[in-house]
C-alpha cells in the first residue's frame, strides 16, 4: 500500500466550494451575530481567533512497507465562540493545502470542521439556527468505520453536511407552543460509486436532502389541570439520490405528564404514525445487468414505479420518567412502540460542577446516512471547542461543549441504503486545574432495508456495527506554552463479507509562544489501521515542525 503522506483527497468540485462556503460563511458571520446581541446588552463573551500555519511533515510507513516522505503543509483556520442574550456562535474550521517532493507526490486540499449558530428573530420567540460540518472519512471494507488521518487517498473521503431553519418558542395562555422546520444536505465526495464484496456491489452514499418538522401544544402541570397534557405533530423525510430512496415518518401523538413529586414525574403518549421506505430500482441493458453510471453509481430507472421496502402505519405509544432533581441533573427515559416493534430512548446529563460534566444518550430511528448525520449535528448547542487531531489539525468529532463532551457525526456504515438506527453514546469533560480532559464512547447499529427485486435487495436486513472512542487533552504550561494530546479507537464490523475494520491513533503536540504572536509548533502522531478489506495492515508515524500566526 502506498503511503500517502497528506489526510485525505478531497474532490476539488462544486459541491466541496458550497460546503466550504457554507463553514465559511458562518464564521464570518461573528460579527453579525455579536451585533445582533449587543443591540439586547452588551455582550457576554466574545472570541474570535484566525490563524494561518505553515508547517513541515515527515511521514513513515511502519507497515506493509518503509516509505518515507516528506511535504508542506500551508493551513489557515478560525475558531469562534460568541455567546450573547439573543445569539450564539461557535466555529472551528480549517482549510489546508498540502504539497508533496518527489515524482509520485500528490497535492491535495481539505476543508475539517464544524459551525453551529442561532440567532433570535423575535427575542425569546422566533429563533433562526443553522449548523454545517465538513468532515473526513473511509470508504474501504463497506463503511466509514474511521476517520484515520494517515491512509491512501483513493481509500477517503470528504464529508459534508449543513442545515439551517427556524423555530418558535412561545405561550398562549396557560399553554406551550413549540414548533421548529429544518432542511438539510448531506454530500459524501467518493472516487468510487460502488466497493465490490462477496454478495454483490454496495452502493456508497452519494448525497440527500432531509426536511424535518415538529409543531407540539401542551400545557404544564399545575397551569390549568394538575397534570400536563399536549399534542405533537411531527415530520421526516429524506431524498437519497442512490436509487431514488425516500424515507418518510409521519406521526401525531398525544401525551400526559404525571408528577409524582417536585423533581419526578411519569410520562406516557399514544398515537399514530405512517412510515414508509421506497426506491426504484437501477437501470438494465439488454441482457440484464444493472447500468452503471461513469462514477460507477447506479443509474437510476425513473420509468419505472416506486417500490416499497419498508411499510407500517398505525398505533403508536411511549411510556417513561423525567427527573430533574436540580438544574445539574437531568433523567429521560422512555420504553415504547414504534416502526411495528419495541424502542428505547433517553438521555441523562449531570453536572455536579462547573468543571465537569457526564452525558448519556440512547436513540432509535429510521433514517440514510444523511439524515442520521443531520440529527446529529442539530444535536450540538451553540457553545463549544473543538478537540482536534494534535499533528495534522483534523477534526474527528470530538467537541466540548458547556453541557460537556459530545461526538458529532457518528460516521459508522457509508453504505447509500436506508436503515434503522440504534444506539448510545456516553461522553465526560472535566477541568482538572488549568487542564482540560474529554473523552466519549459510543455504541451504532444499522439494520439496512431495501426493497425486493431491485439491486439494493442483497442488503436488506443487513447490519453493520460501530464501536468508538475518543479523548482529548490539552493544558498550558508556564506562561507561554501549551501542550494537546489527542487519541481513537474505532471497530467496525457488518455481515458484508470481508468487511471488518479496526482502527488506532494517537498524536500530541506542544506550543510555544514565540514573539508576539507568532508561535512555533512540535507534534508526532502514530496511526494503524486493520481492514479485511485490505490485503495488508498499515501503520504510520509522523512529526511536524511548524510555526502558526494568530491574527
Amino acid at each position: 500500500m502506498r503511503l500517502n503522506p497528506l489526510i485525505t483527497h478531497m474532490t476539488k468540485g462544486t459541491h466541496a466550494f458550497t460546503a466550504a462556503v457554507s463553514l465559511s460563511a458562518l464564521a464570518c458571520a461573528a460579527p453579525v451575530f455579536a451585533q445582533a446581541q449587543d443591540d439586547e446588552e452588551p455582550r457576554t463573551s466574545r472570541v474570535v481567533q484566525p490563524y494561518i500555519e505553515v508547517n513541515q511533515i515527515l511521514s513513515a510507513e511502519l507497515t506493509p512497507g518503509d516509505e518515507v516522505v516528506t511535504f508542506t503543509q500551508i493551513a489557515a483556520g478560525i475558531d469562534s465562540n460568541i455567546q450573547g442574550r439573543n445569539s450564539a456562535l461557535a466555529v472551528s474550521v480549517r482549510y489546508e493545502r498540502n504539497i508533496g517532493y518527489g515524482d509520485d507526490a500528490v497535492d491535495t486540499d481539505t476543508v475539517s470542521g464544524i459551525a453551529r449558530g442561532s440567532l433570535a428573530i423575535v427575542p425569546r420567540a422566533v429563533t433562526l439556527e443553522a449548523g454545517a460540518l465538513a468532515s473526513r472519512t473511509r470508504i474501504d471494507g463497506g463503511g466509514g468505520a474511521t476517520s484515520n488521518p494517515l491512509v491512501a487517498a483513493d481509500n477517503t473521503s470528504q464529508l459534508y453536511s449543513v442545515y439551517a431553519g427556524p423555530s418558535i418558542a412561545t405561550r398562549a395562555g396557560a399553554m406551550d407552543v413549540t414548533a421548529q422546520a429544518l432542511v438539510g444536505y448531506n454530500r459524501l465526495e467518493a472516487e468510487t460509486g460502488q466497493i465490490d464484496q462477496d454478495g454483490g456491489a454496495v452502493e456508497v452514499f452519494d448525497d440527500s436532502i432531509t426536511y424535518r418538522g415538529t409543531a407540539r401544544i401542551a400545557t404544564r402541570p399545575g397551569d390549568a389541570l394538575p397534570i400536563g397534557v399536549g399534542v405533537t405533530a411531527g415530520a421526516f423525510q429524506e431524498d437519497i439520490s442512490n436509487l431514488d430512496q425516500r424515507v418518510r415518518d409521519l406521526n401525531v401523538r398525544g401525551e400526559v405528564v404525571v408528577p409524582l413529586s417536585d423533581s419526578l414525574a411519569v410520562v406516557g403518549g399514544i398515537g399514530y404514525e405512517d412510515v414508509e421506505v421506497s426506491s426504484r430500482d437501477a437501470l438494465r441493458d439488454a441482457d440484464g445487468n444493472p447500468v452503471v453510471d461513469d462514477n460507477g453509481r447506479f443509474v437510476t430507472d425513473k420509468s419505472q414505479p416506486r417500490q416499497i421496502a419498508f411499510e407500517v402505519d398505525g398505533l403508536i405509544w411511549d411510556a417513561g420518567v423525567q427527573w430533574r432533581p436540580s438544574s445539574r441533573t437531568s433523567l429521560t427515559a422512555t420504553v415504547g412502540k414504534r416502526y411495528d416493534s419495541t424502542t428505547y430512548y433517553g438521555n441523562f446529563s449531570y453536572a455536579p460542577d462547573r468543571r465537569s460534566a457526564l452525558s448519556i444518550n440512547v436513540y432509535d430511528g429510521l433514517t440514510g446516512f444523511g439524515g442520521a448525520l443531520t440529527n446529529s449535528l442539530a444535536g450540538v448547542g451553540t457553545d463549544f471547542t473543538v478537540a482536534r487531531n494534535a499533528l495534522t489539525g483534523d477534526f474527528g468529532g470530538l467537541v466540548n461543549g458547556a453541557d460537556g463532551a459530545a461526538n458529532i457525526g457518528v460516521l459508522g456504515s457509508i453504505r447509500g441504503t436506508a436503515f434503522r438506527n440504534r444506539g448510545g453514546q456516553i461522553a465526560y469533560s472535566r477541568e482538572i486545574g488549568r487542564m482540560t480532559a474529554s473523552v466519549a464512547a459510543g455504541y451504532d447499529r444499522r439494520k439496512f432495508i431495501a426493497a425486493e427485486n431491485t439491486i439494493l435487495s442483497v442488503l436488506d436486513g443487513q447490519v453493520d456495527e460501530s464501536y468508538y472512542v475518543q479523548a482529548g487533552l490539552g493544558s498550558p504550561i508556564g506562561q507561554s506554552g501549551s501542550f494537546q494530546a489527542a487519541a481513537y479507537s474505532n471497530w467496525f464490523s457488518s455481515d458484508a463479507v470481508n468487511s471488518d475494520v479496526n482502527a488506532y491513533g494517537a498524536s500530541a503536540a506542544y506550543n510555544r509562544t514565540i514573539a508576539g504572536r507568532l508561535t512555533g509548533r512540535a507534534a508526532v502522531a502514530v496511526d494503524y489501521f486493520d481492514s479485511e478489506f485490505a490485503a495488508d495492515d498499515f501503520a504510520a508515524a509522523t512529526a511536524l515542525l511548524g510555526l502558526r500566526y494568530d491574527f
